[in-house]
């Protein structure tokens, strides 16, 4: 029997080839101005790719691996509840748990109580900023020999708040404290990268990638001289599938490049949730369609996390259908449709990996202006990081508005009987917080506000 390929007895037809039919089918009609379109990134997308655009591309580090972690968050307003609704998630296949803790009043014991941490990895989002509060959990990290992420962010708090938790000097301190208690311990990472504030706020995919490796830099060039502790990405997932399956894989090729200088070669760890940019008020069920989608681009990008959003997410207070709803969607991706079944599945597409180089040369691009004007930080005091993404978001927010980006049940294809006044719990909507900031503040918008509000005017 032959072992000859069936495909070997065709000649390779060449991607000048492919064009010519194009051309040909287009009967006269320009193949720029008719097929190809450009991103908001500046990427002008084709209609079709071929391995002749891959041929001199590296490839990034792998996207890593097909055990993803289903993840849900807990605020953990009173510590009995959150540690009760912790084990329920867990029996209903919740794999990582991300405790945001308001206070040092919380009780790491009994927070704790009872959870599986052998099995369980957690991420801590601390309101607040101690030493003191993070050498308790260590403690029971060491014990249970746990899995344990905090997300300890000064430049983020800086970036979302106006001002440090205290001022830049005792901030500082506590970092150096944090990140020397968790250099002793093996399976704990200390710091964080808020990325996804880049994309709620309104910046394109190249501002998000550049502005976040250029944040993590600054904690990279800080502790240069000690042992770097790993570093977790959290990163908001957009509506564009193929450019954020993309995005991700660029972000590991660009923090890889860039730890390498320092001689750092672990992994960062990446936590991927869905924007809450395209979420809408109106027609809120179709907010579950496009979470949806963002998750299986964060699974495609290779997330080693995932928590969801839930579909009422911007006007329900937490609740237990939301939830839920939430998790089943990662449940039946995963037990169901067989997303944990494939390692690094968007490998070796010509599309995929055409995007993410050309997304990963523009951010280094942009990660070198930023150095060469200072570093991040600099650039965030100087305001120059604000004014770049209100530029990007007003170009974003015009699109909309005019119709050319949509957002179904809002934009288009409205519904005059969908009525939301009577069901608010939340407020839906950017509330201004007058107080004095060291910087200005960047802030977190959905494209839908204004529309939702008129409509909420006149119901």
């Amino acid at each position: 029997m032959s072992s000859t390929k069936l495909f070997d007895h065709f000649e390779a037809v060449g991607a000048k080839a492919w064009k010519q039919q194009i051309q040909v089918a287009l009967k006269g009609e320009d193949y720029n101005e008719k097929l190809v379109w450009e991103s908001p990134e500046g990427i002008k997308v084709k209609p079709f790719y071929h391995a002749e655009d891959i041929a001199n591309i590296t490839p990034p580090p792998a996207s890593h691996k097909k055990a993803w972690k289903i993840g849900e968050a807990i605020y953990c307003l009173e510590v009995i509840t959150a540690n009760s609704k912790a084990q329920e998630v867990i029996r209903k296949g919740v794999q990582s748990l991300q405790f945001s803790i308001p206070s040092d009043t919380i009780d790491p014991v009994q927070l704790l109580k009872g959870i599986p941490l052998e099995q369980v990895v957690i991420h801590f989002r601390l309101q607040f900023l101690a030493a003191d509060y993070i050498a308790q959990l260590l403690e029971i990290q060491k014990k249970n020999k746990g899995v344990f992420y905090f997300h300890s962010d000064i430049i983020g708090h800086l970036a979302k708040q106006g001002n440090w938790y205290t001022n830049l000097q005792e901030d500082h301190k506590q970092l150096e404290a944090i990140v020397s208690l968790c250099n002793t311990n093996t399976g704990v990472s200390p710091l964080s990268v808020d990325m996804a504030l880049y994309q709620n706020a309104g910046g394109n995919m190249v501002q998000e990638l550049a502005y976040a490796v250029a944040h993590g830099h600054e904690y990279l060039h800080h502790f240069a001289k000690s042992p770097f502790p790993g570093i977790c990405f959290n990163v908001a997932i957009g509506t564009n599938y193929f450019f954020e399956i993309a995005k991700l894989r660029a972000l590991r090729w660009l923090w890889q490049t860039v730890a390498e200088e320092y001689k750092v070669t672990q992994a960062c760890h990446i936590l991927a949730t869905p924007t809450k940019r395209n979420k809408t008020l109106y027609d809120y069920n179709t907010n579950m369609l496009r979470t949806t989608t963002e998750c299986m681009a964060a699974i495609l990008g290779g997330a080693d996390t995932i928590c969801n959003l839930r579909y009422d997410a911007i006007y329900h207070k937490d609740n237990d259908f939301g939830a839920r709803i939430a998790r089943n969607q990662l449940l039946i991706l995963r037990e169901e449709s067989y997303f944990d079944q494939v390692e690094n599945p968007s490998d070796g597409s010509y599309y995929i990996e055409s995007l993410t180089k050309q997304l990963a040369e523009k951010a280094l691009v942009l990660f070198k202006t930023i150095e060469a004007g200072g570093g991040f930080l600099k650039q965030l005091k100087s305001l120059t990081i604000q004014k770049k993404i209100k530029e990007s978001a007003q170009k974003e927010q015009q699109a909309f508005d005019s119709g050319e980006e949509t957002l179904v049940g809002t934009n288009a294809y409205t519904n005059p009987a969908d009525l939301m006044k009577t069901s608010l719990e939340l407020h839906p909507f950017v509330q201004k917080n007058v107080r004095k900031t060291l910087i200005e503040p960047l802030i977190e918008r959905r494209l839908a506000e204004s529309l939702e509000q008129k409509r909420l005017n006149d119901e």
